[in-house]
């Protein structure tokens, strides 16, 4: 009795080759609707499925493999006298390599006003079923989803007439990961579709973008992962143009820099040390601003990560060549630009499409044995409930550098102070375990420019002291949420040094 192969694939990338190659080593072929056509058409002989189970396909196709004369041929063990007697019996053929890959549910969904109609029926019953079985019973059948598999599967046939256990359940193993993931797409899909924010399980897939050389510390492993469907707008779909592979730190700090800079509707420049932004600018150009976020903090500058949500033209290549840059990441670089900054080997310049920026529905964080969910913090200016506290009013400049600095200390680990002006960061705060010290730390940072600037805090103020180390260094103006039992002593602390206060209704806690 010859061997058995069932082929029937969505993706028909390297299947013709496959099936002339297992039809040169006495394999009968199995197959089903596209794929039988498409080897029949070439002159790979084929067995239709229905001529086998002795039943047509039905319901537009939604039935054809599901019956236990192809079933039993992948469950059956092979070398078991049970199992060889209820074959018999029911005139069940073992099936010994099965490949398979599925409705491209993912791609149809991507598609833009995909009705929900074409998704469901993009949704494979009988291929995971098919798959599923086969990998369950990798002892004695090679299940094959990748294309890129089929060469070391054909390798190993010709050279010991079957492929090696820890071959197959590789590709077993590797099959149920394609099916949960599939799985977790149409799970996804559907409950959004029902509304579900909490649903009683939730199951994610990514896939590898990238291993890395190390991940925060170079004795730690690590690799890069992107969400399938995620936002075009990230790091997981940036285009490099120039420099050596990212690394864990350049991602998170990448990332982080991409989040800041989308902040702003004005030419703005962002640069960004471990997670926090160290300067920030904006300006009526985009070398403006970058001139702007480099003399906020000329010594973090160096080594950091820069974003601009502008072209890079020439002059601002001119100005970040001079320095020492990890990475730049623009939506575009003029061919000029380019060629200025690739002189620089080792310096990444990505690109990401700005205009292709959507919310995502939920940031996740791990924790040992847990994962935590939250809605991202999309609350800004325009969302809050400004309320001016104090005697005075704030002026024309000063609302400038309260919403400069409402805008960014969102985007800085907690406890967090941000100093500015009208176009600038002028210090920052990160990270303290009490408010005042990150105030003073951010006061001393701004220095002399601190007199007649703006500061911003994440959350309220529990005593004065803020206010009274903010009003030393010369600060006339202040937003923060309030909401402390002791707003009052504050609000009476800016009358007392004629400093305006501002009071936006929401804190922006970042752990």
């Amino acid at each position: 009795m010859k061997k058995r192969a069932l082929l029937s694939v969505s993706d028909k990338s390297g299947i013709l080759e496959f099936a002339k190659e297992l039809a040169k080593l006495d394999y009968e072929i199995l197959s089903t609707g596209g794929t039988m056509k498409h080897l029949k058409e070439n002159g790979v002989a084929v067995i239709a499925v229905d001529e086998v189970t002795g039943f047509p396909e039905i319901m537009e196709g939604r039935v054809k493999t599901l019956n236990p004369l192809i079933h039993g041929g992948l469950l059956a063990k092979q070398d078991d006298p049970q199992h060889q007697k209820q074959m018999t019996e029911h005139g069940i053929q073992p099936i010994h390599i099965v490949c398979v890959n599925l409705y491209p549910f993912k791609e149809t969904i991507s598609k833009p006003n995909v009705s929900v109609e074409d998704a469901i029926e993009n949704i494979d019953i009988g291929g995971p079923a098919m798959l599923r079985a086969s990998a369950k019973n990798h002892a004695y059948v090679t299940v094959i989803v990748d294309a890129t598999d089929y060469a070391q599967v054909l390798e190993e046939l010709n050279a010991e007439g079957q492929t090696t256990h820890e071959t197959r359940r590789r590709l077993a193993a590797k099959v149920f990961r394609h099916t949960a993931a599939y799985d977790a797409l149409i799970s996804g899909y559907l409950t959004d579709l029902s509304g579900e924010e909490f649903p009683e399980q939730i199951t994610f897939t990514y896939e590898l973008k990238q291993p890395l050389r190390y991940g925060e510390n170079p004795h730690q492993k690590a690799a890069f992962y992107s969400r399938p469907l995620g936002s075009d707008f990230s790091i997981a779909n940036a285009t490099q143009l120039h420099g050596k592979e990212l690394s864990y730190n350049n991602i998170q700090d990448a990332n982080a820099a991409i989040q800041i800079v989308k902040e702003f509707e004005q030419p703005a420049a962002v640069a960004v040390k471990h997670m926090n932004p160290c300067g920030v600018g904006t300006g009526a150009t985009i070398e403006e601003a970058f001139d702007k976020a480099y003399e906020a903090d000329r010594t973090s500058i160096f080594g950091g990560i820069i974003a601009l949500n502008r072209e890079v033209d020439a002059q601002t290549a001119e100005q970040l060549s001079g320095i020492f840059l990890e990475i730049i990441i623009a939506p575009s670089f003029t061919e000029d630009a380019i060629a200025i900054l690739t002189k620089k080997k080792n310096i990444r310049l990505l690109t990401i499409p700005f205009d292709q920026h959507k919310k995502d529905n939920w940031n996740s964080v791990s924790v040992e044995g847990g994962l935590l969910l939250q809605e991202p913090d999309t609350f800004g200016f325009k969302d809050a409930e400004i309320q001016v506290v104090t005697d005075r009013e704030p002026t024309e400049a000063e609302w400038e550098a309260l919403k400069l600095g409402w805008a960014v200390v969102k985007h800085v680990k907690s406890n967090a102070i941000v100093v500015t002006d009208s176009s600038r960061t002028l210090g920052v705060g990160a990270g303290q375990m009490n408010r005042v010290g990150a105030a003073n730390i951010a006061l001393t940072q701004s220095g002399e420019l601190a007199k007649g600037a703006a500061l911003a805090s994440d959350a309220f103020f529990p005593m004065d002291d803020t206010v009274e180390a903010a009003a030393k260094a010369g600060v006339t103006a202040i937003i923060q949420p309030g909401g402390s039992v002791k707003d009052e002593d504050s609000i009476k602390k800016a009358n007392e040094h004629g400093i305006t206060m501002v009071f936006t209704g929401i804190r922006h806690f970042k752990h």
